[in-house]
This record gives structure tokens, C-alpha cells and sequence, in this order.
């Protein structure tokens, strides 16, 4: 995803570096270039990688693509270009976001968003976009200077190509795209099948809705109202619009046999349901199997 939108950003005439620690990633850019296969148009952009120790000049916007248990680790180890005036954009999956970025950034700095566009890592240096989607953006701290920056940005990104605009409720979007995964990405890793597969079966829906149920009411004791038979829906014609893509958290576990970001999703709603004085078994259990699933492929 930092590939997808760091091209599309530098396509359009934008100063755009990326940073990242994957030696091998960063080796094949800068030896042969981007390879970016969009349907059946490949291209290859010669755009500057580095690894954050390179990098200590200030920047204007950072825009954070990690999985949810890396972010504290990225933001300390970029923190030199971190200045008072930087700008960061959280665009990741999951809940609890900001309370991290709120360690290293003035809340004024903070923007969150949700974006449903997709991207699958092919190799080192090579990514694949995969359909279309939207982007939304609001600044966490209320404020006319800080809408008028979050303003900035969408404008910055719709002129890149991407489909993006102001949200009035960035924490609804963020919660619903968190039901999104929350129902989807765990699923299909512990089925290893696609979206496509997973929403065939007849057990699907029920499954989504048990799953969303929960959601909804930690949700709505952290203060957002979500409607359950909008947001099984909206999953499903999700699905439907990337039938054929596998959730990143297939990618991470089955695919690549990496640790998962369940704990920001599932699991954030099993630990907020405890704190609340309720339980979520659903998501509670989904959790676990995840978890267990990591121990099992980690050990082999």
C-alpha cells in the first residue's frame, strides 16, 4: 500500500521518497526500479527507497502504511524528520491508532483516515493494485486550520488519481472499515481461501453478523453508532467488488508466515469488551485461532 500511494503521489509531480528496513525491497528498487502491475499494464518508476537512518531532513507529510504492531517502532525510528509542522496520515486497519501517533506528533498533526484500495506485494520491488476504492481524511483535533490542512490533503490526493474527500466522521468510517476486516481478514486466513470463496459459502453471512454484532456494541459503549444490517451489507458488496483478492492477513500468515494485526481488530474488541464489563466470544475465539495459527506456523 506505501508503494501504491507513494507512486501514484510521484507520478503526479510530488516529492515523494519511501523508507523502509526490507533489505531486499529496497535493494531491487534501487537496482531495477518500482515494478508496478496495474490489470494487465506494468510499469516501472525509478522512485528513491531508504532506510530510516538515511533519512533526518524534516518533512512535510508522513503517510503511515505498517501493520498496526509496527507503528511504534516506525514512528521511533523515523522520529528525526518529525517536525513541528510534519503532518501524518494514518490510513491503517485496525483501532486505537491515535493514541500511539499521539507519543510522537502534536495531536494538531494528527489526520486519520480509511482507504479501501488494495495492493499485493509480488516480491521485492514488484506490487500489484488491485481495483479501485476511496480514500477519506479528517484531522483528528477539531479545528478550521486543521480542516483546512485535511482540505489540503484530500486535494493532494484526488489530483494523484485517487478517489478521496473530506469525511465528516472519520472514527464511523474507521470503525466500520475496522468491521470490514474484523469479519473478512481473520476468516479468510484461518479458511486460507479469498473473499470470493470465503462469501460463497452459506455460512458467510451468518458468520459476518455474528462477528459485526460485537463490533457494534463496543462501538457504541466507545461512543459511535453503528447500524449491524448496514455494516453486513456494506461487507458484502466489499467483497464483491475484489472477489479475488486475499485479505492481507491471508498475506501476512499463510502466505508469508508473518505475525498478524488481529490484536488491533478482533482482538481490540475483546480486550475493549472486558474493560467494559461484557465479553465478545466470537471475536474473542477468532483471536485465539489466529494466534494459535502464529505459534503453529511459526514453529515450523
Amino acid at each position: 500500500m506505501g508503494s501504491r500511494f507513494g507512486y501514484m503521489l510521484y507520478e503526479a509531480g510530488n516529492d515523494v521518497i519511501l523508507i523502509d528496513k526490507w533489505k531486499e525491497h529496497i535493494d531491487s528498487i534501487r537496482q531495477n526500479g518500482l515494478i508496478i502491475q496495474d490489470g494487465n499494464e506494468r510499469k516501472v518508476v525509478n522512485i528513491p527507497i531508504f532506510y530510516p537512518d538515511e533519512v533526518t531532513d524534516k518533512v512535510d507529510l508522513v503517510l503511515v502504511f505498517t501493520k498496526s504492531m509496527g507503528l511504534q517502532d516506525m514512528l521511533e525510528d523515523i522520529k528525526l524528520i518529525l517536525g513541528e509542522s510534519t503532518s501524518v496520515i494514518s490510513l491503517l486497519n485496525g483501532i486505537g491508532h491515535e493514541d500511539i501517533l499521539k507519543e510522537y506528533l502534536s495531536v494538531k498533526n494528527i489526520f486519520m483516515g480509511v482507504t479501501i484500495y488494495t495492493s499485493s506485494l509480488k516480491g521485492s520491488g514488484h506490487v500489484a493494485f488491485e481495483g479501485s476504492g476511496t480514500v477519506e481524511i479528517q484531522n483528528f483535533m477539531p479545528g478550521d486550520r486543521e480542516e483546512e490542512k485535511s482540505l489540503q490533503i484530500v486535494d493532494m490526493l484526488v489530483q494523484a488519481g485517487f478517489k478521496a474527500y473530506y469525511s465528516e466522521d472519520v472514527k464511523y468510517s474507521i470503525w466500520r472499515k475496522a468491521c470490514v476486516n474484523g469479519a473478512m481478514n481473520a476468516i479468510c486466513a484461518l479458511l486460507d481461501c479469498n473473499l470470493e470463496e470465503f462469501e460463497s459459502t452459506n455460512l458467510a453471512e451468518k458468520i459476518i453478523r455474528q462477528i459485526v454484532k460485537e463490533f457494534v456494541k463496543v462501538a457504541k459503549e466507545k461512543g459511535t453508532i453503528l447500524d449491524e444490517d448496514e455494516i453486513v451489507e456494506y461487507i458484502l458488496q466489499s467483497a464483491k467488488k475484489v472477489e479475488s483478492h486475499y485479505p492481507s492477513m491471508h498475506q501476512d500468515l499463510i502466505q508469508n508466515h508473518r505475525l498478524t494485526e488481529v490484536d488491533f481488530l478482533n482482538g481490540a474488541v475483546a480486550r475493549m469488551s472486558k474493560e467494559l464489563g461484557f465479553e465478545t466470544p466470537y471475536n474473542t475465539l477468532i483471536t485465539q485461532l489466529v494466534h494459535a495459527k502464529e505459534q503453529i506456523i511459526m514453529d515450523q
